[in-house]
């Protein structure tokens, strides 16, 4: 390894894995992902991942295997179930780097777009958090630097193994995110492609045919989780997975998933979506247009860059975390673009030029900083108002005191929340009926709800606790 790549692998574990374990869970996703991979940990049930003792098929289980995983090597913790995401930034840093590199790119300029990915701060969170999408970026960042480095025309010596490469990167997508891990990359395939078939007015079949090829060997490891699945739960289980959860979002047939925004969405998002990099994105896009038609390394990326928004764009389901595949070519076209400007410095303003060293050195010591500020500081501080510990701790409390507590119509924060931290299982109930007739049942016992509107008769409250202003009654008869 390079003394840059030393580097870089330093500086990105620093930032990815620095007080990883420091804070609680934080928001729905992490309650979510956190307690299904208890459950699955706890049942030792592999194929069918669950919540609320239900299946959960939003997507399929990479991320949950290895969560419950690493739960099972290092104990039930923030750190073991966010290992994932921060190993697969951490893999996806370094890979652009080799990659660049591969492409014949300068070292520092190589250096300078993995540095930029690696602290763009939304990339930067969301690698610190549980969840499916850093895996899924990894995925796709694999996918189509392989792809890439196997149909560029300036390529030398056998590509056999970035065919395999992106083989191993699509596995990873669609193992991640089901339907949308092939569509990701896919998308930006198509496209860049089409564009060069189209200029070169020549249709190159093994372009298209070797990574179509790639793709479904890269399925098989889905299909045979799908067999299992098929196996415990039928079509109806399959069809959950492919269809209702990647298809019905995609179309907003699936109401039931939320997250459904304006067409608009990401285009407010843009002054926020590569931060602080932002300026950089932009107008280096703006500015590599002019020799997209004789320059495929800049027409590739910034199709990478534009495909990818506009589908998820025409998404119904929407959110800020989906752009995190984005990231990666937003960070060359950053880093092409600063080049650039140094460039123009160098020829115009050379007393500025022979001071720029320090001064991007300097730049990327206040960001770096700053993130492992955030990261020891600011992270824990939330707990405050994010942390489902207090309830969790409240719960065990009147155990302790001889008491039973069930949940009653619990939303997914806190019943995953629940079992990660209780390593176990609380009783559920679903309907009001049920509800009056457990606390009616036995002086003591105690219910926990997230509201109490519409209860007939009323019921106690004994506690009111409030986690992110989402309010918490414990409540008996």
């Amino acid at each position: 390894m390079t003394r840059p790549a030393s580097l870089l692998f330093l500086l990105a574990g620093l930032l990815f894995f620095f007080a990883l374990g420091s804070h609680d869970l934080q928001g729905s996703t992490e309650a979510r992902v956190a307690g299904i991979a208890m459950a699955m940990h706890l049942d030792n049930n592999w194929v069918v991942p669950q919540l609320f003792r239900e299946p959960f098929l939003e997507k399929p289980p990479l991320s949950l295997w290895l969560d419950a995983g690493a739960i099972r090597l290092f104990g039930g913790t923030t750190w073991a179930v966010r290992l994932a995401s921060a190993f697969a930034g951490l893999f996806s840093v370094m890979l652009l780097y080799a990659m660049l590199r591969r492409f014949g790119r300068p070292q520092t300029l190589a250096f300078s777009a993995a540095l930029i990915l690696a602290t763009m701060a939304s990339y930067w969170s969301n690698v610190r958090g549980v969840g499916e999408d850093s895996l899924l970026s990894l995925g796709v960042t694999t996918a189509l630097l392989a792809f890439y480095q196997a149909v560029r025309p300036d390529r030398e010596g056998p590509n056999m193994g970035h065919w395999a490469l992106f083989t191993v990167g699509m596995a990873i997508a669609t193992l991640s995110k089901g339907v949308l891990g092939l569509a990701m990359p896919g998308i930006v395939i198509f496209v860049y492609l089409a564009a060069t078939s189209v200029m070169d007015k020549r249709l190159r079949i093994g372009n298209w045919l070797k990574p179509a090829l790639c793709t479904l060997l890269a399925l098989v490891p889905l299909l045979i989780w799908l067999c299992f699945l098929y196996q415990r739960g039928g079509m109806q289980a399959v069809g959950e997975v492919l269809w209702t959860n990647s298809v019905g979002r995609f179309s907003g047939s699936f109401v039931e998933a939320g997250h459904y925004e304006p067409f608009y969405y990401y285009i407010a998002k843009l002054p926020e979506a590569f931060l602080p990099w932002n300026i950089l994105v932009y107008l280096g896009l703006w500015h590599l247009r002019k020799s997209l038609a004789r320059n495929r390394y800049h027409l590739f990326f910034s199709v990478w860059l534009v495909a990818q928004f506009t589908l998820l764009t025409l998404a119904s389901s929407k959110r800020t975390v989906y752009l995190m595949t984005l990231a990666p070519a937003a960070a060359v076209l950053a880093a092409e673009y600063a080049r650039v400007l140094l460039q123009w410095l160098k020829e115009h303003k050379p007393a500025l030029y022979k001071h720029h060293r320090p001064l991007v050195g300097g730049v990327f010591t206040l960001a770096i900083t700053s993130y492992l500020i955030a990261a020891f500081w600011f992270a824990p501080k939330a707990d405050v108002r994010q942390s489902f510990v207090p309830v969790i701790r409240q719960i065990q409390a009147l155990q302790a005191e001889g008491k039973e507590v069930v949940l009653f119509q619990p939303n997914e924060r806190i019943a995953g929340a629940g079992v990660f931290y209780m390593q176990g299982y609380l009783k559920m109930l679903q309907t009001e009926p049920e509800l009056h007739r457990y606390l009616a049942a036995k002086p003591g016992n105690v219910a926990l709800l997230d509201h109490t509107n519409g209860l007939n008769p009323q019921v106690k409250v004994i506690k009111h606790m409030a986690i992110n202003r989402q309010p918490y009654y414990f409540v008996e008869q």
